[in-house]
C-alpha cells in the first residue's frame, strides 16, 4: 500500500504495538487449523483512538447511538498474503458483525480507492454484510487526492 494510496496505510511499529496493547480497540484475529495468526482486524467504539477520523461527525449524524456508547470505527483489516483467497477476510467481517448487530450499532470505515478498484475490497464487506446482517451501508465522505506536476522551463500561460 505504501506505493497504491497516497495516505499512509500502513501503521509504524510502535502505533501498531500500541493498538495491540489498547484495551479500547477489540482485535478480532483469525487463526489457520494450526493456531497460526493469518489475519487481524480492529474495532472500537472509543472513537478518539482513531487519529484520522472526527468523532463529532459520527456523535452529531447518530444522536441516538451515541448516547448508547453504540458508535464503532473498523480501524483496519490484515490479512496473510498466503491467506487473501481463503476465509481469513469473511471470518474477521463475520465476528466484527456479530458485535455490531449485538449492539444495533452504527459504524463507520474508510478504504482507499486502489483497495476498491483493484481488491474490490467493498464488494467483499457488501456481500458478507448482506448474509450476515440487516444492514443499511452509504458512501458518507470522499477525500480526492491530487498532485499538481510543474514544467521545468518555469513558463507561465499567458505571457
Amino acid at each position: 500500500m505504501r506505493t497504491k494510496a497516497i495516505a499512509r496505510h500502513v501503521l509504524h511499529p510502535e502505533e501498531f504495538r500500541a493498538e495491540l496493547l489498547d484495551p479500547r480497540i477489540q482485535k478480532h484475529v483469525t487463526r489457520t487449523a494450526l493456531g497460526e495468526p493469518v489475519g487481524m482486524a480492529t474495532l472500537t467504539r472509543h472513537l478518539e483512538t482513531v487519529p484520522w477520523i472526527s468523532p463529532d461527525y459520527f456523535w452529531a449524524r447518530y444522536p441516538e447511538h451515541a448516547a448508547r456508547n453504540a458508535i464503532y470505527y473498523l480501524g483496519f483489516i490484515l490479512v496473510a498474503p498466503t491467506a487473501r483467497q481463503g476465509p481469513a477476510f469473511h471470518a474477521m467481517i463475520e465476528s466484527v458483525v456479530q458485535v455490531l448487530v449485538a449492539d444495533r450499532a452504527a459504524v463507520g470505515w474508510d478504504i482507499c480507492s486502489y483497495n476498491n478498484t483493484h481488491r474490490s475490497i467493498i464488494d467483499r464487506l457488501l456481500a458478507v454484510l448482506d448474509r450476515q446482517a440487516n444492514v443499511e451501508v452509504a458512501v458518507e465522505d470522499s477525500q480526492t487526492y491530487y498532485t499538481a506536476l510543474f514544467a521545468e522551463d518555469g513558463a507561465t500561460k499567458g505571457g
